[in-house]
């Protein structure tokens, strides 16, 4: 029972595809009643779903869900929105840096904050699960401002855990590796990049969005209940090698 979601309600944002929609999912046939945000419909993944809603919320506006946890007590976030933009540092441009930086660690920031503040005001307790990445911990190749953003969501999840874990609310993070989703498509077309990148998992494969599903759910479980701060690396061994 202790990795049960029964009775709780979990936002997970950018639930519409790819590890997003995964973890909605999960999180429902954990007995999570489960609230569907994205920019575009979430139809698809409520219909996958037992107790479940959508909700428009687009990041481009990073302060999007100032009032996503003012009608109803929101016990898990799951912070999964998030773009890439793709181009060599020497040539990137002003509007792809905001654009990244505003959905992946502006809008971060603050649906945390609105979160914190709805638990805090309740007097009750949360978790929070940041998706952050493996270029949390190395450069990337062409991706400077989404690197950035996510070096920003562990440093993020470092801080809030400081300030939070001791009025209960639980802030972790995973880190994925290389999953099969919409923002890799550009990598696994490249027949070098995807070779390299296979040799050197130690899995020996790409990651499935489930395989990060199921991390999601049992850090928002009471089974993570003295986890805090940290950040998960799901990524077939990557960084081990």
């Amino acid at each position: 029972m202790s990795f049960s979601l029964d009775g709780k309600t979990a936002l997970v944002t950018g639930a519409n595809t790819g590890i997003g929609q995964a973890i909605a999912v999960a999180m429902g046939a954990a007995g999570a009643r489960v609230i569907c945000a994205g920019r575009s419909s979430c139809a698809q993944t409520v219909e996958l779903i037992a107790d479940a809603r959508e909700l428009t919320l687009d990041f481009a506006d990073p302060m999007a869900a100032r009032d996503a946890f003012s009608d109803e007590p929101i016990d898990i976030l799951v912070n999964n929105a998030g773009i890439i933009r793709r181009g060599d540092s020497v040539d990137f441009t002003e509007a792809d840096w905001d654009d990244v930086m505003d959905v992946n660690l502006k809008a971060v920031f603050f649906t945390c904050q609105a979160f914190a503040r709805a638990v805090l005001a309740r007097n009750g307790s949360g978790k929070i699960v940041n998706i952050a990445s493996l270029l949390s911990f190395q450069g990337g190749i062409r991706v400077p401002s989404y690197t950035a953003a996510k070096h920003g969501v562990a440093g993020l999840t470092k801080i809030l855990t400081n300030e939070w874990a001791a009025k209960g609310i639980n802030v972790n993070a995973i880190a994925p590796g290389y999953i099969e989703t919409n923002n890799t498509e550009a990598l696994r077309a490249d027949p070098e990049r995807n070779k390299a990148i296979l040799e050197r998992i130690p899995a020996g494969r790409w990651g499935d969005a489930k395989d990060i599903a199921g991390t999601a759910v049992f850090l928002s479980s009471p089974a993570a209940d003295y986890i805090h701060g940290a950040v998960l690396n799901v990524d077939g061994g990557w960084l081990a090698r």
